[in-house]
């Protein structure tokens, strides 16, 4: 199996020992995605929405890295630290992807890196 390894400086840099994205043949796996600044790499404010808006950003960078865009994502997995929060990040999805929408999973989580109430992670296939 062929692996290549996807980096852009569009999205935050990685901050442990992972890829922002692997490409095997037509599958691309991305990273999850927080809701940082890749220029400054803190958060995108306080605001859930802020930070949920920037996640996607960062992950259509890395899918754009890939060759990809948004609308080759077949499979989301969102992760937020508040559960009461999912109605607001449907509204931002609903947005931000391209119909018809990928499968998705939503967890909830205890927390996330850096502090972030958001994280966003996807497969696509080109």
């Amino acid at each position: 199996m062929n692996k290549q390894m996807i980096t852009t400086p569009n999205a935050p840099a990685a901050i442990g020992p992972y890829s922002q994205a692997v490409k095997t043949g037509l599958v691309v796996f991305l990273s999850g995605q927080i809701g940082l600044d890749p220029a400054t790499q803190s958060l995108a404010g306080d605001d859930f929405g802020a930070q949920a808006r920037q996640a996607f950003r960062n992950l259509e960078a890395v899918a754009r890295a890939s060759g990809g865009s948004l609308a080759d994502v077949v499979k989301l997995t969102l992760f937020l630290t508040d559960l009461s929060k999912f109605g607001q990040v449907n509204d931002i999805m609903s947005e931000l992807m391209p119909k018809p929408y990928p499968a998705r999973s939503t967890i909830g989580v205890a927390s996330l890196p850096r502090g972030a109430q958001f994280e966003v992670e996807a497969i696509l296939v080109l």
